[in-house]
């Protein structure tokens, strides 16, 4: 019989209190290498809280986040980052004044750690960029390469923000709704990205969505949360067969909006 392979990233007991209001009330989970695992639930469930609590933006008040085995939970994001985890955000989080080449450009360096040293820039420079125009081609950006990114359209965006994490070389890879804002024509481009990358089976994929086609379309296993709470977890046609999933949770089925908790 073959032993299951360890989980890539866990949370045991992850809880967060603001006040007297817990967000995340002990969710304990485990997510597998080659697998990609949406989060759902309704406005304020705390789906975006717990993307916060795995990607270091804020402090657990209890309970712990392992990667690869080792407890990261009192790490920063920028260590989180370095370790393997990537997290797209709601809101493109680009330098926007630069170009689009330079953007992962920036990304291949710090994954690198090639630094700012004159002398090492000027050797490694056409390899950074051979390895930057290696990310965009992937994302089908490298003609808008010399662009600035601020001047890209919404979808071009959140693409450029997955070939930056690409360039990082994370292992995980969190999506933060990464259809909000776009058009009707810009959705599949980004849904065929993450499935090119859900194809590789090295990452690990969660995807925070509110659509329930995008969902099915992705996703190998939901979760689903409620007040902070897990209240489902498994293959995407049981848990959404689950009446009080479909009811009280999904009941909407395609709802939009913000999670701020």
């Amino acid at each position: 019989m073959t032993t299951p392979e360890p989980p890539v990233l866990e949370t045991r007991d992850l809880t967060i209190r603001f006040g007297g209001h817990v967000a995340v009330d002990h969710v304990s989970c485990a997510f597998q290498r080659g697998t990609l695992t949406a989060i759902v639930g309704p406005n304020g469930a705390g789906k975006t809280t717990y993307f916060n609590l795995i990607s270091g933006q804020l402090p657990a008040s209890a309970g712990s986040v392992t990667l690869y085995g080792e407890e990261i939970t009192r790490l920063g994001a920028p260590q989180r980052t370095k370790r393997g985890i990537g997290r797209a955000f709601q809101l493109t989080n680009l330098f926007p004044n630069l170009s689009v080449r330079e953007n992962v450009r920036l990304a291949v360096q710090s994954r690198q750690n090639a630094g700012f040293d004159l002398f090492s820039m000027a050797a490694r420079h056409e390899e950074l960029i051979e390895m930057a125009d290696h990310y965009l081609a992937r994302t089908d950006l490298l003609d808008r390469a010399d662009a600035v990114a601020a001047e890209l359209p919404h979808g071009d965006q959140r693409k450029l923000e997955v070939a930056v994490l690409l360039a990082l070389e994370t292992d995980v890879l969190m999506f933060d709704e990464p259809t909000a804002g776009m058009s009707v024509d810009e959705v599949p481009v980004i849904l065929d990205l993450i499935q090119h990358i859900k194809a590789d089976e090295t990452k690990t994929v969660l995807l925070v969505e509110h659509k329930m086609d995008v969902v099915r379309s992705l996703a190998d296993r939901i979760i689903v949360l409620h007040n902070g709470a897990l209240v489902a977890d498994g293959v995407p046609a049981e848990v959404m067969a689950l009446d009080v999933v479909r009811d009280a949770y999904l009941g909407t089925g395609s709802g939009g909006g913000d999670d701020d908790a």
